[in-house]
């Protein structure tokens, strides 16, 4: 699963990267957390790439009462294309979480270990593939929302978690994000694990345990006990 991740890459490294034409900018952020806003790589309605903000946690369309709605952090791909709630966004409204990172935890409650999950290359970014969904009331209030899909872990993953994110390559965010032309099936054949050789895994000092805490401190490593 994914239940926080980081992107402190530079505002306009990010806009290169994913080669958005507009969209909001951003401070470095360590400690990203459900509920809170994210930006998201989509295709806006003149067909161009942008950066928008939307809040972490899918609401479906349908839903008549969003305060009563547990929100959807991940989306398993193996159910995706079935699944009321994710299935016509998988159609219609696929989008790509840029991050430099992930975290996953091991250990026992009050003493959780904290993992950084990163590209090994001298690339930084990655992009999660991601579904968004615009709510709207009977009284015309709005929201955007969005949620990570995840696939089984690679074998690199799999000492800490059992699942990831599904991180597309860079050859396939074109054909992720063209809901026109790919269709869902498609586009669902390019959620897979990530290769084992695509990703290095850090410890990192408990303080990350805070979903509160932020800032670059937060990436600093575990230093090894002394035998």
């Amino acid at each position: 699963m994914c239940s926080r991740y980081c992107l402190t890459s530079p505002h306009e490294m990010v806009r290169t990267f994913f080669r958005t034409v507009r969209g909001h900018d951003f401070p470095p952020r360590y400690n990203i957390a459900p509920t809170q806003p994210v930006a998201i790589v989509r295709v806006g309605a003149d067909g161009q790439r942008e950066l928008a903000l939307v809040r972490w946690g899918l609401i479906p369309g349908w839903v008549k009462q969003p305060d009563e709605f547990a929100t959807l952090v991940n989306a398993r791909a193996e159910t995706a294309m079935e699944k009321p709630s994710f299935k016509t966004a998988l159609r219609h409204r696929r989008c790509i979480v840029p991050t430099d990172g992930y975290y996953e935890w091991t250990g026992k409650p009050g003493a959780r270990q904290p993992h950084l999950v990163r590209a090994a290359t001298g690339q930084t970014l990655m992009g999660m593939a991601g579904l968004w969904e615009h709510w709207m009331s009977a009284e015309g209030s709005e929201i955007e929302t969005m949620a990570v899909l995840t696939v089984p872990a690679n074998g690199r993953v799999r000492s800490i978690h059992e699942r990831m994110p599904a991180i597309l390559q860079p050859r396939d965010f074109d054909a992720w994000l063209d809901v026109r032309d790919v269709r869902d099936r498609e586009a669902h054949a390019l959620l897979q694990p990530a290769p084992d050789d695509l990703l290095t895994i850090e410890d990192l000092d408990q303080a990350l345990n805070d979903p509160r805490r932020e800032g670059a401190e937060l990436h600093r490593r575990t230093v090894p006990k002394a035998d």
